[in-house]
């Protein structure tokens, strides 16, 4: 069963879009233009405010074997 977390991998800001992208099974860039462009068509404020709820509400995506190898 698929959960919608936050990316750890394909983040820019917080990971909610990179999230997003890897639980639609797309590339995070992808859904980054296309919130993009849904957010300036509509209006910017409300856009913000989502990303910024959603950032509290989605937990971290966990920690994976290849997350904690280092170099």
């Amino acid at each position: 069963m698929k959960k919608l977390t936050r990316s750890r991998k394909d983040c820019m800001v917080a990971g909610v879009l990179g999230g997003v992208g890897e639980y639609l099974e797309v590339d995070g860039n992808i859904v980054r233009l296309i919130y993009l462009f849904f957010m300036l068509i509509t209006a910017v404020a409300p856009g913000i405010l989502i990303y910024i709820l959603a950032f509290f509400i989605l937990p971290d995506a966990p920690v994976s074997a290849d997350d904690t190898k280092k170099v």
